[in-house]
């Protein structure tokens, strides 16, 4: 099987603008292709894993990745699935975030010896002089084509702002700058990005003649599989300080009954061939593909030996056991009034709630347990010495539980 069937086996790909070219590069690995990430938070999530993924697996096959940083749109911020216009940042935040990002990538895609890059639109974009941008760049863009876009048409009932109406124009530049600078001949991105990428192209050609347009290639990834880190509620980070590898794990564990050879196909490095044997997988067996799934993604993310703990911290939750791999918090004499702490702060302590109120509707939606043991009364306490004895396991929801103990 070739490195672009195995994509395509492995359900990555949803439209190319020219397959049989696509297939050349990628299987003689002389793509040189591009994935961008605006760097709108300070970790990378569970929705840029695909992504991540991709460039890996290709980056293995001898293609060469180019990480590009979205330092300058994100100064713009995409309107692709976005109801209202994202909040305005700081050149100092987004600085902040695109270092945060460059230390996670480097978990995913080797950047020694030139074997991949990783780039800033900022050092194009920033110095672009604006009249110039709109005589040189501006006449090869139709606004009744740009209002078609998926990604434009969403917005237009609330209502589009000009500052993200250029978004468009921005990411395009960025095709049309990699091609010139580094011989990018390639991009990547998702169903929302589509319109941009095409845009791309046909800067290209515009400017650079048809025998450049005829280097680049667009590839568009299965949105479904894009889309997979978020489908189930709440931020999950790739930051262990954000989601700690328990909660990583945890997530993965728990995803549906439906999704789990669909992620394991997509997000894993697997054979295909071991994967494939598990579609007749029923009951607890697709529950332990699911245990796979999680393992093989935790590890990736935070390493074999945390991937490990999280695992036997799972298995001793639901089996009954001791708790000893499970994230951890840790009180102090001066959380306790009169030996004991209140369920209320005990939950916000712990990270489990945002406050005591949101501590109480959890209380009383039935969503609290100790040591599996449900707690319905608000006003219910807990023992310093009761925790002092090995610690509790404290538990909300389905998803979320630490091991609280006594410093």
């Amino acid at each position: 099987m070739t490195v672009y069937d195995e994509l395509v086996a492995r359900g990555l790909i949803a439209q190319v603008t020219d397959e049989e070219e696509i297939k050349k590069l990628i299987n003689e690995g002389k793509a040189v292709f591009y994935i961008g990430f605006d760097p709108t938070a300070d970790s990378l999530h569970v929705g840029h894993f695909m992504a991540l993924c991709l460039m890996k697996r290709l980056q293995m096959a001898g293609n060469k990745p180019i990480a590009l940083i979205g330092g300058g749109t994100a100064m713009v911020g995409d309107p692709s699935g976005r109801t209202d216009m994202r909040q305005m940042m700081t050149k100092e935040t987004i600085d902040h975030n695109a270092e945060c990002f460059k230390k996670q990538m480097s978990r995913f895609i080797d950047f020694s010896e030139g074997k991949a890059m990783l780039v800033n639109n900022a050092d194009w974009l920033l110095d672009l002089n604006y009249i110039e941008l709109l005589r040189e760049i501006g006449p090869h863009f139709s606004v009744n084509r740009m209002l078609s876009a998926e990604c434009y048409k969403q917005r237009m009932e609330r209502g589009l702002s000009f500052l993200e109406f250029n978004y468009m124009i921005m990411q395009s530049y960025d095709f049309y700058a990699l091609f010139q600078k580094y011989g990018c001949n390639m991009q990547f991105g998702g169903d929302d990005q589509w319109s941009n990428m095409l845009g791309g192209t046909r800067l290209i050609h515009y400017k650079l003649g048809k025998d450049a347009y005829a280097m680049t290639i667009n590839l568009l990834l299965n949105s479904e599989g894009n889309k997979m880190g978020k489908t189930q509620s709440g931020a999950v980070w790739l930051d262990q300080d954000k989601t700690s590898p328990f909660d990583f794990y945890q997530y993965w564990r728990n995803v549906s009954d439906a999704d789990v050879l669909k992620c394991l196909r997509m997000l894993t490095f697997l054979p295909l061939e071991q994967i494939d044997e598990m579609e007749e997988w029923e009951g607890s067996k697709l529950n332990q593909a699911k245990e796979i799934l999680a393992f093989e993604l935790t590890k990736l993310v935070h390493g074999e030996e945390e991937a490990g703990k999280a695992q036997e911290g799972a298995r001793a939750l639901f089996s009954g056991g001791n708790a000893d791999s499970m994230p951890e918090v840790m009180l102090t004499e001066e959380d306790f009034e009169d030996g004991n702490i209140g369920i209320l702060r005990l939950l916000v302590k712990a990270g489990l709630a945002a406050s005591n109120g949101d501590a109480r509707r959890n209380v009383e939606q039935g969503g609290v347990a100790i040591d599996g043991e449900k707690i319905s009364d608000v006003k219910a306490v807990v023992s310093k010495q009761d925790i002092a004895d090995g610690g509790i396991v404290l538990k909300r929801g389905k998803k979320k539980f630490v091991k609280v103990v006594i410093q």
